[in-house]
């Protein structure tokens, strides 16, 4: 039997993890969040990942039919007895933009929160709906 062996997965993973090459986000280095968008009806949905972020860490801003969505997911405390064995969740800045078209009325965005899911409810403007 054949066996292939990887010996510096573990090894590069480690350094991945301690010097930051891997794409997880760090309160300097903002990274992207699943993002589905999705039109239905009226209305246009989206929905951004956002697992074990609190809500009050959670911002929505729109500029000039920029969508900006940034959240901030931080470490837990459990005191300072507590030793690492494995960290693989991401922590810190997350952030992710969207260009909005002119069709919809980004003043009366809807917003929630459930099961780590941020789902934004933006209706289409009535100026841009068909006649």
């Amino acid at each position: 039997m054949l066996m292939r062996s990887e010996p510096f997965t573990e090894v590069n993973r480690l350094a991945q993890q301690l010097f930051g090459a891997t794409p997880t986000g760090t309160w300097s280095r903002p990274t992207a969040m699943p993002v589905d968008a999705i039109r239905n009806g009226d209305e246009f949905v989206i929905a951004l990942d956002l697992p074990g972020v609190d809500p009050d860490a959670i911002d929505i801003d729109v500029e000039r039919n920029v969508l900006t969505v940034r959240a901030e997911r931080r470490p837990i405390d459990l005191g300072e007895h507590a030793t690492v064995q494995l960290t693989e969740r991401p922590l810190g800045v997350f952030s992710r933009q969207l260009f909005l078209g002119d069709a919809l009325d980004t003043d009366r965005i809807d917003a929630a929160y459930d099961n780590g899911v941020l789902v934004l409810r933006i209706p289409i403007a009535e100026k841009a709906k068909p006649r």
